[in-house]
C-alpha cells in the first residue's frame, strides 16, 4: 500500500497520520468474524487469548523486521524495492499482480465495513429490494461516488475525504482508556490448551462441524490477521521524512510504533471487553459498535460512527488512487499498455480505478456487503508481500554475516526469519482456512498477471534506464527525492574559497563573493596558487590590500598562498578548509564569448565541493547576479538531483522564482515528456507548499544547447546543475558532466555546479 505525500514530514506522528489509516482501521472490523467462529463453537474462553496474543506477537516481530528493511531502503520503494533487489525482476511482477488485488481488497473492505457502520444506525438498511439488500445499492453508489471524485485529481480526493487517522487514533484510545475506567487493566489469558488437538463439535449455520482447538486458534488468527495490512506503507513513507537515512528511516518506524503499538493495545485491551460484553449473534449491528454503546456516552458512540464512516471513505479512496499511480507506474515501466495509464484531462489515470470500480460493483452484488466475506482474502495479499519481503531481509542479513558476522546481526537475522516463517504460515493458514472460499483466486489470477506483464515488457521492450527508475518513483508514489533536503531548512554555507591571481579576470568575482559573504554571515577563504616554476611576485601585497577592503565592509576574509597546480591546490584547500563553496571566475576574453580549457574547468572535474562560475563578458549580467530567476537543470536520474537540497537556499535567502527544467531525451517514449512533466510538477508541489515560487518546463532537445537558450529566454540569473566530481564515473555522471562542461562553456550566466560522489550518481 502506499499513500500520496506531497510534503516532507518532519516527525513520526505525522508520517503515522499520512500513512496509518489503512491499519488503524482494522480493529473496526476484524472482531466480528473472528468472534463469531470461537463463540459458535463454544471454545472462546479458551482460544481467545491465544490468538490475540499470537497476533500481537506476530505484529512485534514483522515490525521489527521492517525496521531493517528501513534502515536498508531509503527511496520509498520499502518491502518491494527490497525484493527487486534481492530477487530481480520477477519479484516486480508479482508484487505489482498481488497489489493489484489489494488494493481491490482493500476498497471491498472498507467500504463493506463502512455500509456496515452505517447499517449500525439505520437498521432498514439490511432489509432488500429485488433480491438485494439496501446495503448493498449503498455500497454500490458510494463506490462509485468514490471513485468519480478519485478521477478528478488528488487535491479535489484530499478535500473531500481529509486525513481521518487523527480521528480514528484518537478513538482508539478513547476506547482504551474507557475500558480500562469502567472494567480495570485486565489482558487476555494465554491457555496452551488452545494450541491442543482434541475435538471440538459444533453447529455452524445448522451445520454439524468436527474441528480440533489449535484448528480454531489458527482460524481465529487467520480472521484477525487483517490489523497487519497498511504495514508496508510505513517503509514506502521513509522517503517523505526529513534529515539524512538513519534519522528518516527512525522517524518511520516511530510512526509504524505509533500506529502499529496503538493497534495492538486495542486488541489487548479493548478486545477482551468486546467479548465479554457484544453479542456476536445480533445480525443488525456490528460488535465494535455495540461496544462503544456500551462503554460510551451515546454523543461519542454516535460520533465514533462518523469517525469511522470517514475513515473507511478515506481508505477505499487511498486504495483508488493506489491503483492509479501504480498504473501509471506500470504504463512508464512498458508493463502494461500506454492505454491502461492514460491520463484523464485532471492528470490521472482514470481507466484502472473504472475497472476496478466495476470489480468491486459485481462482488457487492453477487457476494454481498459483509466484511468478513473478504476480509480472510485481504490478510492473504497482505501476508503473500510480508513473506516476500522477509525472505528478501534474510538473504541480505545472511549475506551481510557471511561478510561479517556479529553478535547483532545474528540476533537479526534469528528475528527475521522468525517473522518470515510467521508470515510464511499465516500465509499456508489463510489458504487452507479461505481456498475454496476464494483464496484459489491468488493462484489464478498473479500468474495470468505475471504473463500479462511479462508480454507486454517484451512486446515494448525494457525503458532507459530513467524511465525505468521514473516509472517506480511515480508506482511507488515516491515524489519526493531523498535529495530534496529537510523543509524549512537550507544548505550551510559558513566557508567560502575565493581563488584569485592577481588579474582583472579573477577580481570578477568579489562582488559576488562579497554578496554571499554578507547574505549568509560566510567566511571567505582567498587563496593564491603559484606554479612551481613561477617567481613570486607581490602578489601577498594585493591579497593583503583585497582583505583589507572586505574586512573594513564588515565581513570577515583570510588569504592563503600555495604553490603548485592550480587545480589540485584549489581542490586541497577547500578541502583542508571543509569549505562549503568555491566561488571562481572561468578564462575567457571579454567580448569574444570563447572559453577556453581553464583551471575552473578541471577544478569542476577534482572538487567534491559545490562551485559557482562567473564567466564575465561585456554584459554586466555575466558578472552580476541577484539570484533572483534560477534554472534548475533535471534529467530525472537521482545523480541529477543533487542540485535538490540548494533549491531551498536561494529560493529563501534571495526570494528567488525557481524553473525546474528537463529537455525530454533519454527516452524513444512519445509519452516520455509527459512522464518528465509528472515528475517535475511533483517535487515542485512539495516546494510550492513552502511558499516557495515554482515553475516547471520541459521543452527542446539536446540538453546543453536547449539550457542555454531557455536561460536567455527565461532571463535567469544562474544555472543550477549537476556535474560529474571525483568518484563520479557512472554514465549518468558522465553524461552530467559532457553538458555541464557545455554549458558552462556556451552560457555567459552564472553556472552554479554540484558534483557527484559515486553514491549520488548510483
Amino acid at each position: 500500500m502506499a499513500a500520496t505525500i506531497s510534503r516532507k514530514l518532519s516527525n513520526s506522528f505525522e508520517g503515522a497520520l499520512a500513512g496509518g489509516g489503512d491499519p488503524a482501521t482494522s480493529p473496526l472490523y476484524v472482531f466480528g468474524p473472528f468472534l463469531k467462529l470461537i463463540i459458535v463453537a463454544g471454545v472462546a474462553q479458551v482460544t481467545f487469548g491465544a490468538t490475540v496474543w499470537l497476533a500481537v506477537f506476530t505484529v512485534i516481530m514483522v515490525s521489527a523486521m521492517y525496521r531493517q528493511v528501513m534502515t536498508w531502503i531509503t527511496d520509498g520503494s520499502g518491502g518491494s524495492g527490497l525484493s527487486e533487489e534481492e530477487f530481480g525482476s520477477w519479484a516486480v511482477k508479482i508484487n505489482a499482480g498481488i497489489t493489484v488485488i489489494e488494493y481491490t481488497l482493500t476498497f471491498l473492505v472498507s467500504m463493506a465495513a463502512l455500509v456496515t457502520f452505517i447499517a449500525d444506525r439505520l437498521p432498514v438498511l439490511n432489509e432488500s429490494f429485488a433480491g438485494v439488500q439496501y446495503r448493498s445499492i449503498l455500497a454500490v453508489a458510494l463506490s462509485i461516488l468514490t471513485a468519480w471524485v478519485v478521477n478528478l485529481g488528488p487535491k479535489v480526493s484530499a478535500k473531500a475525504f481529509g486525513p481521518a487517522t487523527a480521528a480514528i487514533l484518537g478513538l482508539l484510545w478513547v476506547m482504551i482508556l474507557a475500558t480500562i475506567y469502567q472494567r480495570g487493566f485486565h489482558l487476555p489469558d494465554f491457555n496452551l490448551q488452545a494450541f491442543s488437538l482434541s475435538d471440538v463439535n459444533f453447529v455452524d449455520n445448522g451445520v454439524a462441524t468436527e474441528s480440533s482447538y489449535l484448528n480454531l486458534t489458527l482460524g481465529g488468527y487467520a480472521r484477525i490477521l487483517a490489523l497487519m495490512t497498511g504495514i508496508e506503507i510505513f517503509a514506502n513513507l521513509v522517503a517523505a521524512y526529513e534529515g539524512k537515512r538513519a534519522e528518516r528511516s527512525r522517524k518511520a518506524f516511530g510512526s509504524l510504533i505509533i500506529i502499529m503499538g496503538t493497534t495492538a493495545l486495542t486488541m489487548l485491551i479493548v478486545g477482551p471487553a468486546i467479548h465479554d460484553l457484544a453479542n456476536v449473534h445480533n445480525e443488525h449491528v456490528s460488535v465494535f459498535t455495540q461496544t462503544m454503546d456500551l462503554l460510551l456516552p451515546p454523543w461519542a458512540a454516535y460520533l465514533g460512527t462518523l469517525i469511522g464512516i470517514a475513515v473507511l471513505l478515506s481508505a477505499s479512496a487511498a486504495a483508488a488512487q493506489g491503483v492509479q499511480n501504480l498504473a501509471l507506474g506500470l504504463r512508464y515501466r512498458h508493463y502494461v499498455p500506454a492505454t491502461i495509464g492514460q491520463r484523464n484531462k485532471h492528470d490521472v489515470a482514470d481507466l484502472p480505478v473504472w475497472i476496478m470500480t466495476v470489480v468491486i460493483i459485481v462482488c457487492f452484488i453477487a457476494f454481498g456487503t459483509h466484511e468478513e466475506t473478504y476480509l480472510a482474502l485481504y490478510a492473504a495479499g497482505v501476508f503473500i508481500l510480508l513473506s516476500m519481503t522477509g525472505w528478501a531481509a534474510s538473504k541480505r542479513l545472511l549475506r551481510e554475516l557471511k561478510e561479517k558476522r556479529t553478535t547483532s546481526k545474528t540476533l537479526q537475522l534469528s528475528g527475521t526469519v522468525v517473522a518470515s516463517l510467521l508470515t510464511t504460515g499465516a500465509t499456508l493458514i489463510i489458504f487452507e482456512e479461505r481456498f475454496f472460499e476464494g483464496a484459489w483466486s491468488y493462484l489464478l489470477l498473479v500468474p495470468v498477471m505475471y504473463f500479462a506483464f511479462d508480454y507486454f515488457r517484451k512486446k515494448l521492450g525494457p525503458p532507459p534506464s530513467v524511465e525505468d527508475r521514473l516509472g517506480s518513483i511515480i508506482a511507488e508514489q515516491r515524489y519526493l527525492p531523498d535529495t530534496l533536503g529537510t523543509a524549512g531548512g537550507n544548505v550551510a554555507f559558513r566557508k567560502v574559497v575565493v581563488p584569485l591571481n592577481g588579474s582583472s579576470l579573477a577580481e570578477q568575482v568579489l562582488a559576488t563573493s562579497r554578496s554571499f559573504a554578507r547574505s549568509f554571515d560566510a567566511d571567505l577563504e582567498m587563496i593564491a596558487v603559484t606554479p612551481e616554476k613561477r617567481a613570486d611576485d607581490d602578489l601577498d601585497e594585493y591579497l593583503g590590500m583585497v582583505r583589507d577592503l572586505i574586512v573594513a565592509d564588515g565581513l570577515s576574509a583570510k588569504y592563503t598562498r600555495r604553490r603548485g597546480d592550480p587545480a589540485t591546490e584549489i581542490d586541497r584547500f577547500a578541502s583542508e578548509t571543509e569549505a562549503d563553496l568555491i566561488i571562481m571566475t572561468t578564462r575567457g576574453k571579454f567580448g569574444d564569448g570563447v572559453l577556453t580549457d581553464s583551471i575552473a574547468k578541471r577544478v569542476i572535474k577534482k572538487t567534491l565541493t559545490p562551485t559557482l562560475l562567473i564567466r564575465p563578458t561585456d554584459s554586466w549580467r555575466s558578472r552580476r547576479s541577484k539570484f533572483k530567476r534560477i534554472l534548475v537543470a533535471l534529467d530525472g536520474s537521482a545523480a541529477a538531483e543533487a542540485t535538490l537540497p540548494f533549491i531551498r537556499t536561494f529560493a529563501s535567502k534571495f526570494a528567488s522564482k525557481v524553473v525546474l527544467f528537463s529537455v525530454p531525451e533519454g527516452s524513444e517514449s512519445e509519452e516520455f515528456g509527459e512522464t518528465m512533466h509528472v515528475y517535475l510538477e511533483h517535487i515542485a508541489e512539495t516546494l510550492r507548499e513552502e511558499g516557495f515560487d515554482i515553475k516547471t518546463l520541459v521543452t527542446g532537445s539536446g540538453p546543453a544547447r536547449t539550457i542555454v537558450a531557455v536561460s536567455e529566454e527565461e532571463k535567469v540569473d544562474l544555472i543550477m546543475m549537476a556535474s560529474h566530481g571525483r568518484g563520479g564515473t557512472d554514465r549518468a555522471a558522465i553524461h552530467l558532466g559532457s553538458v555541464s562542461d557545455k554549458v558552462i562553456q556556451e552560457t555567459p550566466c552564472p553556472v552554479f555546479v554540484v558534483p557527484l560522489t559515486r553514491s549520488d550518481g548510483e
